[in-house]
């Protein structure tokens, strides 16, 4: 409920958020496997070397407004249970969500000083990424946000995982269920809002399919039902401000005039009783040409562009050659090219006839290229190497029997 009056997203998009938070809940209650060390005995005369992971000690998670619950979620189990002190800065957009889960952690009987919540904007952020005793900071954002806190918090010597932003495709192949890919794409770019950075924002159309496959998006897309998200027959809530209601508004107003051909145009929408909220409608673009800005920028709203391809290369070179690698997906039946899509494709995360390639909470959650500033990805086997250093004892303890005249540890003497 908190999540819904300050975001705006509809209750089943929070109940839904909340649920994949508590699968990294349930991986950081499971930790101890990953945290278990090697031994090696006897690799000279009575040495063993072993390793350990040890924890780093304060580390910060600095989260966005689209997932002011499920992001925090997905540092600070792992962060915590791996032995480290955890400071949250959330957006300062919708931070009570934040606040809840504080409340919750206490009467769980966690102890005081281990979560933390510190409110600001970019006077919080940057005292964070400066402070001493803060040894990582992981960070979830738009793509200039995240370079310029791995650059900033790598030059005060701390670790550091900046997941950015996105430009996620989805190839759609001739030989696809174009049913089923109507589906996926509408719920994949419209879910959220568009406010997320998983959606499928372009989906490429190889060959002959597009004009069939545009029909069916168009057709599902204006069946959306767009209301308050405490609406429980809302499908769609409104954006998050005022300001970003109209920087996405303006994608679509100014996309004729870029070559692109405005299927659903939903700049106009308002909602009877609620007309001050930031209401924006379903948008489809179709044939966008890669120069349009409604295809190069992260729009993080409910904008859906259509590319025309002829063939499967011209759709990988298309998706490869953008500066995001964040996650992508392919819709065919066919196997022999969906493999050579998940091993040819420039992007972190991919999807075969999967819209929104988020992985399950035992896999690690990341992109490539501008998608990701740092080495790890975030939650999963990452998760647990990001919050912990490993340590290598090598150690030779004397025999006991070895052991000095006139000490007597009970061992018979050797001869």
């Amino acid at each position: 409920e908190l999540i819904t009056a300050e975001h705006g997203k509809v209750h089943s998009d929070a109940l839904g958020e909340v649920a994949r938070g508590l699968e990294i809940v349930d991986l950081a209650c499971g930790i101890t496997v990953q945290l278990k060390g090697e031994l090696s005995t006897e690799v000279a005369s009575r040495v063993d070397v072993s390793s350990i992971r040890q924890p780093l000690g304060v580390v910060a998670g600095i989260t966005p407004f689209n997932f002011p619950a499920m992001v925090p979620m997905w540092m600070f189990p792992i962060a915590i249970a791996t032995g480290n002190t955890f400071v949250l800065k959330p957006s300062e957009k919708d931070p009570s969500a934040s606040l809840k889960l504080a409340e919750l952690l206490a009467e769980a009987g966690l102890p005081d000083g281990v979560f933390n919540v510190v409110h600001g904007d970019k006077v919080a952020v940057d005292r964070l990424l400066e402070h001493p005793d803060v040894k990582a900071v992981s960070f979830v954002g738009s793509t200039p946000i995240a370079r310029y806190i791995h650059t900033t918090a790598s030059a005060n010597h701390k670790r550091v995982q900046a997941l950015g932003g996105a430009k996620n495709h989805m190839l759609v192949l001739p030989d696809a269920d174009l049913d089923a890919a109507a589906d996926a794409a509408v719920s994949a770019a419209y879910g959220s809002a568009g406010e997320r950075c998983m959606a499928i924002s372009a989906v490429v159309a190889v060959g002959s399919i597009g004009d069939q496959l545009v029909a069916k998006i168009r057709e599902r897309a204006e069946k959306i039902k767009i209301g308050p998200g405490n609406d429980p027959a809302s499908e769609m809530g409104p954006l998050i401000t005022k300001v970003h209601r109209d920087k996405v508004a303006s994608y679509v107003e100014g996309a004729a005039a870029e070559g692109c051909e405005v299927v659903l145009d939903g700049t106009g929408y308002t909602v009877e009783g609620f007309e001050d909220g930031h209401w924006i409608g379903i948008s489809l673009l179709d044939k966008v040409p890669t120069t349009a800005r409604a295809y190069q920028d992260e729009i993080f709203g409910p904008v859906l562009c259509v590319l025309r391809v002829d063939t499967y290369e011209e759709g990988v070179a298309l998706i490869n050659s953008s500066p995001f690698g964040n996650g992508t997906a392919i819709f065919t039946r066919d196997g022999g090219a969906a493999r050579r899509f998940q091993l040819e494709i420039e992007a972190g995360m991919v999807g075969v006839n999967v819209p929104i390639p988020v992985p399950v909470g035992y896999h690690s959650f990341g992109g490539w290229k501008d998608s990701l500033f740092g080495d790890h990805h975030i939650y999963g086997n990452d998760g647990t190497h990001f919050y912990t250093r490993g340590k290598v004892v090598t150690t030779r303890w004397p025999d006991p029997a070895d052991a000095p005249t006139g000490v007597d540890l009970g061992f018979p003497r050797n001869h």
